[in-house]
């Protein structure tokens, strides 16, 4: 498989690989929505820049509730059922935008009726029902995609890039800082490969928290949880023996990267290069154009990526994206699984 950039290292993964082609986002996919929450909705606003997709049903529990969703973004179809929405005839993938403590039963429900799922982050509550609902959708032959939005990003592909290729070194420290723990836990495999496994994993704090992550090589992370009311860094650091990468705020979902080296033999900078600080490359990346999301979260608009590349995936017929596979989301779930077990032992 072909591993070229063209000159662009924010080239998609899965395009960067040859495993798919750009031109699919043009792939029809007719979309369900599982919850008609705000998520939901910043989804659905997403999707109509995607050129292939066509969100035809929402459902929710209560029907009033999908019917107003529906009415206000021109859905066509609403359910006060998931049931029925998931057996629809004219849905051929489901967003799961529902709580966590949901995103199980409600991905299995459409598992089993054949339905291709993309579930919202974190995929589960454990690692444990991670893996049954990964094992459900391999046996029906449909695509399960962990809904970590954050590894679509152009400044993240970049950032992977750069690890990959050796540009910064070996990657010895990860650093991270979000309320959110499966945003910074989703940078450890991102840096130190999604196939090692921790050496040692020590987690504490409750209302505000921090974990340290260890591997082996002395390879190391060190991620922290604010509450969410404070004014949050919201920046990610891959640190390595060549140079450091900073995935710049807010770091879940970022817009630009920095990447400094050092000259050779100059690591580290300042020690070694009386006093001169390491040469900065800084690369920005605006958010996708036709998006448009009335009172955003931070750079939502970035959904758009991954919703590209699952129509790019299936158009191939992946039944997962490269960007953030089985291996990556159970390796940041087991992460997630422990530290969380941790702190609120």
């Amino acid at each position: 498989m072909s591993t070229q950039t063209n000159g662009n290292p924010s080239m998609p993964l899965d395009v960067r690989l040859g495993t798919t082609d750009a031109k699919d986002v043009a792939h029809k996919l007719r979309w369900g929505i599982l919850g008609a929450g705000n998520i939901s909705s910043q989804w659905v606003l997403c999707l109509r820049a995607c050129p292939g997709a066509e969100v035809t049903s929402v459902a929710a529990r209560d029907l009033e509730r999908a019917q107003e969703f529906a009415s206000r973004l021109g859905v066509e179809h609403a359910y006060g059922s998931y049931e029925e929405m998931a057996n629809a005839p004219d849905v051929d993938i489901v967003y799961v935008g529902t709580i966590t403590r949901l995103h199980k039963e409600h991905s299995l429900l459409c598992i089993a009726a054949g339905k291709h799922v993309l579930c919202e982050k974190p995929l589960a509550e454990n690692a444990s029902d991670a893996r049954e609902m990964y094992a459900a959708a391999e046996e029906r032959g449909v695509m399960l995609q962990d809904g970590m939005w954050t590894r679509f990003f152009p400044a993240v592909e970049h950032a992977r890039y750069a690890v990959e290729s050796g540009l910064i070194g070996d990657a010895v420290l990860v650093q991270a800082d979000f309320f959110d723990p499966i945003y910074t836990i989703q940078a450890v495999p991102l840096a130190f490969g999604k196939d090692s496994q921790p050496s040692k994993i020590t987690a504490s704090g409750r209302r505000s928290g921090a974990a340290i992550v260890e591997y082996d090589e002395g390879k190391c992370a060190v991620l922290t949880f604010p509450p969410f009311n404070c004014e949050l860094a919201e920046v990610t650091e891959i640190i390595g023996t060549k140079g450091r990468l900073t995935l710049g705020q807010p770091g879940h979902c970022p817009t630009d990267l920095t990447i400094r080296i050092p000259p050779e033999n100059g690591v580290p900078s300042r020690y070694r290069t009386n006093g001169a600080p390491a040469t900065v490359q800084h690369h920005v990346y605006p958010l996708p154009w036709g998006v448009s999301i009335p009172r955003p979260f931070p750079n939502q608009h970035g959904f758009l990526y991954q919703a590209e590349a699952v129509h790019r995936c299936l158009a191939a017929g992946l039944r997962v994206c490269p960007q953030y596979d089985r291996t990556d989301s159970l390796h940041a779930m087991e992460l997630l699984t422990e530290i969380s077990r941790q702190r609120y032992r």
